[in-house]
């Protein structure tokens, strides 16, 4: 449920921050779990902050806040916003950790996706005395987001909260605005977020899936809350959520090709109408109105977008099909290839070596997506735009998370693909 306004008050209060101070933050139990694996200037940041560099080295300014894994990027939540995931757990102890490098590092992730709509989950399980940040920097950071982070950002999850954060959001709010306050949510266990995103596509960490295994073993039978939905097989006319090769099957038994009628009806809704509309792709939709869409495409029933006269409805329905795919459109073959990419000579050799299926319906979405950059004057969505939202829905690693080392180099080959595409499939 959403934060309650009663539980903010005065964070001026001294003894107040004191108390703070002294809060037990989880049990010597929990305490024991083994780790997880210079100040910059905001100048400092936008010339070092390179997220299109493959695999950090050593000495990238950044190397030693990534290593630790504690932000990732985990494609699409089921609205069709981008889901970033910050684990506390795996933050090592506070003399290890430069926390305004931390700072700037999230900044420089959020920096790539803050023109569209996002959430942010923050696994607070795992945070003890030992690696908590301080009280003032915690303040710092909310006043280092402006605006233009709060705006698009359209849910906090925290998920296992304590009495530890809840007096933290308590004591903060004199500097939360109500606004804000609102997209805050507690999220008690871990299947609660299916109705948010496929928990499959998040890496969780396994502290905190024990964790929540712990929560749900305490309770009594009466009040255990629900398990997440077991997966179902697909429907004989199933188009999301089943490899392309199953896709192309259909083609051969029913004598058309399911991906492409499917792509045509939902590309045609977005040129219908939205090729001039300011930020397509970067906006949610109604969950209610995609599960609805998904369901009658699956069930094999016609689907006209035009008529529900929605252009982002058809925009997010294309991006969680290409999302739910089991296998990556450019496939985890490639992924090594792609996260290492320096070449675009290279690029027509590489994506003519995906399988037949993956080549045809990437060069149709490609093409498409070449018609909406063309209207970029207008639309703002230029290919590097395209690229920030349509890379991790084309190629993800086999965990279904990334981190800034892999998702930078991923959407510059999306750029450069969108660049060069004349080219490439020529």
């Amino acid at each position: 449920c959403a934060m309650s306004s009663e539980l903010l008050v005065d964070v001026g209060d001294d003894s107040a921050t004191a108390q703070l101070g002294q809060l037990k933050l989880t049990t010597i139990e929990d305490q024991q779990w083994p780790a997880d694996e210079s100040y910059l200037s905001k100048s400092d940041v936008s010339q070092q902050f390179d997220a299109s560099s493959p695999h950090l080295p050593w000495d990238h300014p950044f190397y030693d806040i990534a290593r630790h894994q504690i932000i990732e990027v985990a494609g699409d939540d089921n609205f069709g916003r981008k889901v970033i995931v910050f684990n506390a757990c795996r933050m090592p102890p506070q003399h290890q950790l430069d926390h305004h490098k931390l700072l700037m590092y999230l900044k420089g992730t959020l920096d790539q996706y803050v023109e569209s709509d996002y959430t942010l989950i923050y696994f607070h399980h795992g945070l003890t005395s030992e690696n908590k940040p301080s009280l003032s920097w915690v303040r710092d950071a909310y006043r280092e987001f402006d605006r233009k982070y709060k705006k698009n950002i359209k849910a906090l999850y925290i998920v296992h909260p304590t009495m530890f954060i809840k007096t933290l959001l308590i004591l903060f709010k004199p500097i939360i605005s109500f606004k804000f306050g609102r997209k805050i949510n507690y999220v008690s266990y871990l299947s609660e977020l299916e109705d948010v995103v496929k928990c499959d596509q998040l890496v969780i960490p396994s502290r905190v899936r024990e964790y929540d295994n712990k929560l749900r073993a305490s309770l009594k039978p009466t009040t255990q809350p629900p398990m997440s939905p077991p997966h179902s097989p697909p429907l004989p006319s199933q188009v999301f959520g089943v490899p392309l090769t199953l896709l192309r099957l259909c083609l051969v038994m029913s004598e058309r090709n399911t991906f492409l009628s499917f792509s045509l009806c939902v590309c045609a809704s977005v040129c219908a109408s939205g090729l001039e509309i300011e930020g397509i792709f970067r906006r949610s939709a109604n969950v209610t109105l995609v599960k609805e869409v998904q369901l009658r495409y699956n069930s094999g029933a016609t689907v006209n977008l035009r008529e529900m006269e929605d252009v982002h409805l058809a925009a997010v329905i294309l991006k969680t099909f290409l999302r739910e795919l089991p296998e990556p459109l450019l496939t985890y073959q490639l992924y090594n290839d792609i996260v290492n990419f320096a070449c675009k000579y290279v690029m027509k050799t590489l994506v003519e070596s995906l399988p037949e299926e993956n080549y045809a319906s990437l060069r149709y979405l490609i093409t498409f997506l070449a018609q909406v950059s063309a209207n970029s004057e207008v639309n703002k969505m230029t290919n590097s735009n395209l690229a920030v939202v349509f890379g991790p829905n084309l190629l993800w690693g086999r965990d279904n998370a990334m981190s800034l080392s892999a998702i930078g180099p991923i959407n510059n080959f999306t750029r450069t693909l969108l660049d060069q595409q004349h080219l490439v499939f020529a």
